[in-house]
């Protein structure tokens, strides 16, 4: 094994904090990511990685070199690509949000993997934080204000948002006409995984948000259970309009103060601000700005 292998075995190796599991990502024996990581440490004269029989964590000469080797494996692919005329090639891990991916990237995902056959897609889905070192992740595609310092976000999307009721409900709660009549209302609640706390509902008014915090039956934690709540009439919500196109259209749900909206929610992907953005992420990234169809923005 040349020594750029070495330098992608151990990085794998540190990253996901284990050999079983950088063995299992790179589809190599583990004795052979083993002998890789120990021909480094020959090399440099150095121990890289402290080993115990639950855990491999990095020394500090193991996180200088890590930072290096990444740098290093990145410029490589880089230039590879450039002067081979080579497209992106390997294992891509992203992480995503459910609904985003069921409504805007499933749907054209062939196209993606048509145009770069040699890459190896893998995609987990939630909307809890992830490390994105540890568990071997490339970026993630995420809803809401990140607030992640240790994150590059790259804005893609902007969507608007509605707050909907079902006939159901509104026959027995009536038609709320102001924020004054919410106080009548119920909603469902939302408990955010990144704070532990229940999600306001939000109004904006004049370019000021309001917040309404209504009486509540049920919480969840899962959006596709938070809008099938709506559906049954258990109360109000607050998602992006995409969800809810269809079901609108059709009149088994129903838009309510349609002229004091929702603010609108970013959709940003975002990986880590130490970690050169490889050619893979660079064209995933690339395209699913087309897949939203909106001008991308990049915040820090």
């Amino acid at each position: 094994m040349d020594r750029l292998d070495c330098m992608r075995v151990f990085s794998r190796v540190l990253e996901r904090r284990s050999f079983t599991a950088a063995a299992e990502d790179l589809a190599l024996p583990r004795s052979t990511v083993t002998d890789a990581v120990k021909q480094l440490e020959a090399r440099l004269g150095v121990s890289l990685l402290q080993r115990t029989t639950r855990s491999v964590t990095p020394t500090l000469d193991g996180e200088a070199y890590h930072r290096s080797c990444l740098a290093i494996l990145a410029e490589v692919e880089a230039a590879e690509s450039t002067f081979l005329g080579a497209k992106p090639k390997g294992l891509l891990r992203v992480d995503v949000h459910g609904t985003l991916a069921r409504h805007f990237v499933m749907p054209r995902l062939p196209e993606f993997l048509e145009t770069y056959p040699e890459i190896e897609l893998f995609i987990s889905e939630g909307d809890r934080l992830v490390d994105l070192v540890r568990e071997g992740i490339d970026c993630v595609l995420r809803v809401g204000v990140p607030h992640d310092s240790d994150m590059i976000a790259r804005r893609i999307a902007t969507l608007p948002e509605a707050t909907l009721a079902s006939p159901a409900y509104l026959e027995k709660f009536g038609i709320p006409e102001t924020l004054d009549d919410l106080a009548h209302h119920r909603m469902v609640g939302f408990r955010s995984t990144a704070t532990g706390g229940v999600l306001p509902l939000l109004f904006e008014i004049n370019g000021k948000v309001r917040e309404a915090m209504l009486p509540m039956t049920l919480t969840v934690t899962g959006a596709e259970t938070y809008y099938a709540a709506c559906l049954r009439g258990l109360g109000l919500i607050q998602i992006p309009r995409y969800h809810a196109a269809s079901a609108l259209a059709s009149g088994e749900i129903v838009e309510i103060l349609p002229t004091i909206k929702p603010p609108s929610t970013p959709v940003s992907v975002l990986y880590p601000r130490d970690r050169q953005l490889s050619p893979r992420v660079r064209v995933l990234i690339d395209w699913l700005v087309k897949v939203f169809n909106v001008p991308d923005k990049t915040i820090a």
